[in-house]
């Protein structure tokens, strides 16, 4: 299956901007559904965007309208947007290859992740 490196984390205040990167490597990056979860402190990872093989995407109702994910083929890599960033958003971010037409994760490998940190 496809693997994974997170990248472009860091520290901001509120209302700022992240853009966080996911390098795929696997010959079968252009035939599968990705996304971002993330894993408040506290909490269970939870999903936060969907691109699909066909460049759909799909958005958890909590980051709809500020965050953007997309992928270029060319470079197998996924992106994730981050605009107006609240404190909530504070979390480890990740990036997994999905179950097309769900939120679920294909597997249950995750990487190291993107710390992002909104704090005044």
């Amino acid at each position: 299956h496809v693997q994974f490196a997170e990248s472009g984390g860091g520290s901001v205040q509120p209302g700022e901007s992240l853009r966080l990167s996911c390098r795929a490597s696997g010959s079968y990056f252009n035939n599968v559904s990705l996304g971002w979860y993330r894993q408040r402190p506290g909490k269970q990872r939870e999903f936060v965007a969907r691109v699909s093989s066909a460049l759909n995407t799909l958005y958890d109702a909590s980051v709809q309208g500020r965050f953007i994910a997309s992928r270029i083929r060319a470079n197998n890599t996924l992106y994730l947007q981050m605009n107006n960033l609240q404190p909530e958003d504070t979390a480890v971010y990740y990036c997994m290859q999905m179950i097309p037409k769900t939120v679920q994760p294909a597997f249950d490998s995750w990487g190291q992740g993107a710390q992002v940190i909104v704090s005044s």
